[in-house]
């Protein structure tokens, strides 16, 4: 995603972070772009309530408005809890929270780190057997009432570093590839089941092809320091 600019910053520290997505958006930084670009409107935040909607109504000078149904309903603070007899292990759940606030590994039981939780609930359409539910921790507190700034900074923190190791591990598996195209490029005919030059030929383009792309997909990088 592009820097956000100036006003996007702002309206994104005004949003509570639970990155859920019900706002229509892939997170909250993205839907605080999309309100300073004029490509939103203001009311499409669930967890952020109310409060939220005054808070960026202060921001872009928009009138408040009633949170849009469509995008859910203001309501108290869950956190995920896993019930453990029926986990699989099969790190689904791991996977789907973008504030890495499950632990477990494969066929392993996993668990919820509460403090770490945002209550995005995206983890429970992830799970092949429904063993997650949602409980609610902050009573009748809805909104920013049921969430604090610290908690708030922490989810974006947590956040930032989740999408970092995506974004990481992406790379890797993108260089494990690309080293293994270029291995049987050195080598094609005796990676090749086929002895046809044309063939061996045609190959050889396609793997050729293939490696421009994925360099030309790379981020620049600047001159290697001596």
């Amino acid at each position: 995603m592009a820097p956000l600019s100036a006003l996007a910053v702002r309206l994104d520290e005004a949003l509570p972070q639970t990155q859920c997505t019900r706002c229509g958006f892939p997170d909250c930084a993205a839907y605080a772009q999309a309100i300073a670009s004029g490509e939103a409107p203001i009311n499409q935040c669930p967890p952020g309530g109310v409060e939220g909607i005054a808070r960026l109504s202060a921001l872009t000078g928009q009138p408040a408005q009633a949170l849009n149904p469509a995008h859910g309903i203001e309501c108290p603070r869950g956190v995920a809890v896993i019930d453990e007899t029926w986990c699989i292990g099969c790190t689904l759940c791991i996977a789907a929270c973008p504030t890495d606030a499950i632990m477990g590994s494969n066929k392993l039981m996993h668990a919820v780190i509460e403090p770490y939780c945002t209550g995005c609930e995206l983890c429970l359409p992830a799970c092949p057997v429904d063993c997650i539910r949602m409980e609610n921790i902050s009573g009748d507190r809805t909104g920013w009432d049921a969430w604090s700034r610290a908690e708030s900074e922490t989810a974006r923190d947590r956040y930032a570093f989740h999408s970092f190791k995506q974004c990481r591990d992406a790379g890797e598996n993108q260089l494990r590839l690309e080293r293994k195209a270029e291995m049987k490029l050195a080598d094609l005919a005796g990676h090749s089941q086929h002895t046809d030059p044309e063939i061996l030929d045609s190959k050889r383009r396609i793997i050729e092809a293939a490696l421009a792309r994925a360099r030309a997909k790379r981020p620049a990088r600047g001159p290697e320091s001596t």
